[in-house]
């Protein structure tokens, strides 16, 4: 290994995190991220020694690779949206489970539990709002450079002038652009803000949650949600808003998958988290990774993202004995 490679990994490593957290809400798929975190790399390794510190520091430098080299990836793929981003929710809890797997579907993110943030500065940028799983889900619907702009103004708070030289254009289309994002963003989330509660109280809900659905009693699961609360079960397209809807929608998974589950807690875009387990007749295998929102005690959003290959990535084991 040369000098020069020696000092790029020194110096570019400590902002491997925050660049994959980054590229994560730009692509909105935790695995597009780290292909665009190791082509950033490359390209940025490539040309470490055109590198001039004198104009712009090598945060700003990674970034502004990172960001081009996700507005790349973009032009050749589809958006990944939640079912809710798709039309209206269904009013048939009996209607047909049908998966659409060739589409691309928001993925969740693993973020650190609570304090480890703190700990550690590469990581305190997952703490930030930005990463939760509904501003991720509007991100998803804007235009790509809209996207880069909301993201690095707003999340990252680089100056527009700044953000003008990462995007290859002027203040004032990045302003102009910012202003768009901004209201269809706000007309999409204003809903989802969680109260400034502690991260106890948002978790004793969710062990009361897991209490009822491992006793597969629905009256006391459903007297956990609010009245409009929303649930979504990619890559399935549908979802249904309400108690009642989703009281019913999980009865039919208890009928179609049986009673027995087992849950285990983790942390998803910085939102508590569970990982469920069904019973197959010997062990209890992975299911699904379901992420919530917690507002004035009650949940008010249920993911349920259906794709246990996503457990390794949250720590979860693949079965449970």
């Amino acid at each position: 290994m040369t000098t020069t490679s020696s000092e790029f990994e020194r110096r570019a490593d400590p902002h491997r995190r925050e660049l994959l957290v980054h590229c994560y809400r730009m692509l909105g798929s935790m695995h597009d991220a780290e292909d665009a975190v190791q082509e950033t790399m490359l390209r940025a390794w490539r040309s470490y020694d055109t590198f001039d510190e004198r104009r712009a520091s090598l945060r700003t430098w990674l970034y502004r690779i990172a960001t081009n080299a996700c507005l790349t990836a973009l032009k050749s793929s589809r958006r990944r949206p939640l079912p809710s981003g798709l039309g209206q929710p269904s009013e048939d809890p009996e209607q047909p489970l049908v998966a659409v797997l060739e589409r691309p579907w928001l993925e969740p993110f693993p973020t650190p539990v609570q304090g480890q943030q703190a700990s550690d500065p590469a990581l305190q940028v997952t703490a930030h709002e930005g990463i939760r799983l509904a501003f991720v889900a509007a991100l998803q619907l804007l235009p790509a450079r809209q996207r880069a702009a909301l993201i690095l103004r707003d999340v990252l708070d680089y100056p527009a002038a700044e953000v003008a030289t990462m995007l290859g254009t002027t203040a004032t289309a990045v302003n102009s652009a910012l202003q768009r994002a901004r209201a269809a963003v706000d007309r999409l989330v204003a809903y989802e803000e969680p109260d400034q509660q502690s991260a106890a109280t948002s978790r004793a809900v969710i062990d009361q949650y897991v209490n009822a659905f491992e006793s597969a009693d629905i009256e006391a699961l459903t007297r956990l949600l609010a009245d409009d609360v929303i649930l979504e079960m990619p890559p399935l397209p549908l979802w249904y808003s309400g108690r009642d809807h989703y009281g019913r929608v999980i009865a039919r998974v208890f009928r179609i998958r049986g009673p027995r589950w087992r849950m285990l807690p983790t942390v998803a875009n910085d939102q508590p988290a569970l990982g469920a387990y069904v019973f197959d007749g010997g062990t209890y295998q992975s299911h699904s990774l379901q992420a919530f929102t917690v507002v004035s005690g009650r949940i008010t959003h249920n993911i349920v993202f259906q794709d246990p290959a996503l457990f390794p990535a949250f720590g979860l084991p693949p079965r449970l004995a």
